[in-house]
This record gives C-alpha cells, sequence and structure tokens, in this order.
C-alpha cells in the first residue's frame, strides 16, 4: 500500500485550508498552482499563489520544495535522518518608490514574522516603459526544514500570511 511522504502530507494539509479559503469562505482567489516532479534532479515541488479578492494586484505564494536528499532519507528510512521539506513564502507587489515603499515592505515583514533572517526583495521592471513601475517579489526561506509535526502550525502560518497581504495593500 502506498505510504505519503512528508512531501505529499504538508502539501494536501496546504492546499486543502487554501481551497477553503477560496471555494468556502470567499476570502482569497488562487490565481496559480504548481504540482512539479522534476525528473532532472527527483525532487519535488509545490506551490499555490492567491490573491486577496479586493487587490488581485498583490498576491502570495507558499511553495514546498523537497530534494531528492529528503525523499530518499524518508523512502530508505535512513537511520539519524530527520526527512522534511523547504518551506518558502513569496508575496508580489508593484512599487514606484523603491527606497520608501521597500523600506515600509521590510518593517511590515518584520514586525508581522519576527524572523532572525531577513526577507529577500527582489525588484525587476520593463525597460522602456514610460512609468517606473517595478515588480517587487518578497521572499521567506525558513531556516529549517518542516515535517508533519509541523502540521498544527499550517493555520497560523495561513493567518500570517493572509495578514501579511492585508499590511501590503496599504501602502
Amino acid at each position: 500500500m502506498f505510504d505519503p511522504t512528508v512531501f505529499e502530507n504538508l502539501k494536501v494539509a496546504i492546499e486543502n485550508q487554501i481551497y477553503d479559503l477560496d471555494n468556502l469562505s470567499g476570502k482569497i482567489k488562487i490565481t496559480n498552482r504548481i504540482d512539479r516532479l522534476d525528473m532532472s534532479v527527483l525532487s519535488r515541488e509545490f506551490a499555490i499563489q492567491f490573491s486577496l479578492l479586493d487587490r488581485s494586484d498583490i498576491s502570495a505564494e507558499i511553495r514546498l520544495v523537497a530534494p531528492l536528499r529528503e525523499l530518499a532519507a524518508e523512502i530508505m528510512e535512513v537511520p539519524g535522518e530527520n526527512p522534511g521539506c523547504i518551506l518558502i513564502l513569496r508575496f508580489y507587489i508593484q512599487i514606484i518608490n523603491i527606497s520608501m515603499q521597500c523600506e515600509i515592505i521590510q518593517d511590515i515583514m518584520q514586525q508581522i514574522w519576527s524572523l532572525d533572517i531577513a526577507p529577500t526583495q527582489t525588484l525587476r521592471f520593463v525597460y522602456g516603459r514610460e512609468e517606473s513601475i517595478y515588480m517587487n517579489t518578497i521572499e521567506l526561506e525558513f531556516n529549517r526544514k518542516i515535517n508533519e509535526d509541523h502540521m498544527g502550525d499550517i493555520p497560523n502560518l495561513i493567518d500570517h500570511v493572509l495578514r501579511t497581504l492585508s499590511e501590503l495593500r496599504n501602502i
């Protein structure tokens, strides 16, 4: 019988809660979903992107990655290994004033997430466009793996993501 991996269990838990926010409570709108098996490096990746209903120009993405080493350790039941997944959060927002808005975003992320690591803000723009609009991708990569022991943290994680989206819309 098939025994789901840590990745599969976490993916389903995250996916179910996000779809409930879209379909049942109508708080968000899912805008993209990735469920990928990368055969070249034998890794798994799941990502789900969504936005608040009133601000589709600001979105969040929850990304779960299981590299080969983690999958193999779990499937092969390697002694001493504690298999898990990498959790990455991304937020996408358009900004105009880089110095002011990036600083505000940094403060918002620190207030909500209270992280030891600083979020990474990556800016992109279209060359030649008259307006100076920048797409800011804010990324939080947690410095520890997650596994099924963290299932109870998923609702709190999603609440923090929603709170972050809400704060970002005020910029």
